[in-house]
């Protein structure tokens, strides 16, 4: 009956969804996508299960196809004052105040909802652990935000070619490791991230 439920839902229903919670670099960013039920997209999943290429086409296809959609982010200054789950909840509600179509409900990615109150009024919410792999509008803001902040870390990578941004999207690897411990970091870096402290010392 849960399963059901998820789907069978009256309104305009957005799906919320964020990329970029752990990395050492760049912003979280959320997504808010209203899907048309008239307009089906096949191939909808967790982002993280598709390969870059797929993400992309698909991403075209959410935003020429869907009723509204909005992406949105908190950055590295926002986050280092505020805390990582708190800058992820304010990337979703900024995401969700973008909207052009205001939603009816919002179902979201995860075990947490962000604040659903808006002029007064509070948007009925609904989270769902694995979310963004079984819920259609869920899938589509995992996509559009996964696309949108890979695109941001390679326009970062042109103004601080030697951390690699491009190619590690910020994430901790190695090599993104040991451009920190070579270089230490920049303003793009989240310094209140321990492995981006302990470079900075």
């Amino acid at each position: 009956m849960q399963q059901t439920n998820l789907f069978e839902i009256d309104g305009l229903t957005a799906g919320v969804d964020e990329a970029g919670r752990g990395p050492l670099a760049g912003p979280v960013v959320a997504s808010a996508v209203i899907l048309d039920p008239s307009a089906p997209i096949d191939g909808l999943a967790d982002s993280k299960k598709l390969t870059a290429h797929r993400r992309g086409f698909l991403a075209v296809e959410i935003k020429q196809l869907a009723l509204a959609w909005s992406v949105a982010w908190a950055d590295p200054a926002e986050i280092d004052a505020i805390n990582i789950l708190a800058a992820t909840m304010l990337a979703m509600r900024r995401a969700i105040k973008g909207l052009e179509t205001p939603p009816t409900r919002v179902q979201v990615d995860g075990n947490r909802l962000p604040d659903l109150c808006f002029d007064g009024t509070s948007i009925p919410g609904q989270a769902i652990i694995g979310g963004d792999d079984i819920v259609p509008a869920i899938s589509a803001a995992s996509i559009i935000a996964k696309t949108t902040r890979d695109q941001m870390m390679v326009e970062l990578d042109k103004v601080y070619p030697c951390y690699e941004f491009a190619r590690h999207k910020g994430y901790g690897t190695e090599i993104h490791r040991d451009k920190l411990r070579e270089f230490g970091p920049c303003s793009a870096h989240r310094q209140s991230f321990a492995p981006v402290r302990a470079a900075s010392k």
